[in-house]
């Protein structure tokens, strides 16, 4: 026999998987019978409630597989939105992680660049003030040597010359050879007003027959620094400049002046 249905609430046509699920149901019920039971004459109009389309156990089952697709549905949208945080935050952690990484590699690299300008910087200096310290220089600019060491006379006391003699004018000024710092400077007899140096290498230099004398003992000097003026002063027949180069600061230690200079760079 056909079937009608009854009327009260019906299922919502556009949700396909909701009908699907519920003629399921229906056909899970009429196994059960209960669909011959409500196709009884009863099912006509009566004035007992009881017997009312809207009560049988079909309406209920398809008010129940409703709300079941209902809760479905919210754990399903649940669900789908906690995947979809989930996922955000693991691109967030992700990009942050990366973007650390590579916040600390250009730490890194700019560290790494200055550490290196700072070497380049301290080997620059360092070999600024190795040159500064190894240059020696001509004790006067441009002169020449008028008489050279060993040289045989008896106006020495030892009956040779223990250095060389520059040609200087009255006046002219007198350099340090090399950097050092002054041990001597005042009258030295024979030598007058004289200078004497120690080198940073341990080695000695002498500058004899001064005029005047403009440095003092303790005090640093450089190469090319003025330490006074040429003149005539102690034992000499006119001016010039006496020089000495000394493995000592006193008189009897004197090696070649010129061989000296020349082994410190000095073109002469």
């Amino acid at each position: 026999m056909s079937f009608t249905r009854p009327s009260g609430k019906h299922r919502r046509p556009s949700r396909a998987v909701r009908v699907s699920a519920n003629v399921a149901g229906i056909a899970t019920l009429t196994a059960a019978g209960v669909v011959a039971g409500v196709a009884a004459p009863a099912f006509a109009a009566s004035g007992d409630d009881s017997q009312r389309p809207e009560d049988t156990g079909l309406t209920q089952a398809i008010v129940m597989g409703d709300v079941m697709a209902d809760t479905i549905d919210a754990q399903a949208e649940t669900q789908r939105s906690a995947a979809d945080e989930a996922a955000a935050r693991s691109h967030a952690e992700a990009a942050a992680k990366q973007k650390a990484a590579d916040v600390k590699q250009r730490y890194e690299e700019a560290k790494r660049k200055l550490e290196e300008e700072r070497e380049a910087k301290e080997r620059a200096a360092r070999e600024e003030e190795r040159k500064r310290l190894n240059t020696f220089v001509m004790p006067i600019t441009g002169s020449y040597v008028s008489t050279s060491y060993k040289a045989s006379s008896g106006l020495w006391s030892s009956g040779s010359h223990t250095g060389v003699d520059f040609h200087a004018d009255s006046g002219t000024s007198v350099h340090a050879v090399g950097a050092g710092t002054i041990v001597e400077a005042g009258w030295g007899g024979a030598y007058g007003n004289n200078v004497v140096i120690k080198h940073n290498d341990g080695t000695y230099t002498q500058y004899g027959h001064l005029l005047t004398i403009e440095v003092s003992v303790g005090q640093s000097v450089t190469a090319g620094q003025e330490i006074g003026v040429s003149g005539a002063t102690g034992n000499v027949t006119g001016p010039h400049l006496h020089f000495e180069a000394r493995t000592g600061a006193t008189y009897g230690t004197d090696i070649d002046p010129v061989a000296y200079l020349r082994s410190h760079g000095v073109d002469i």
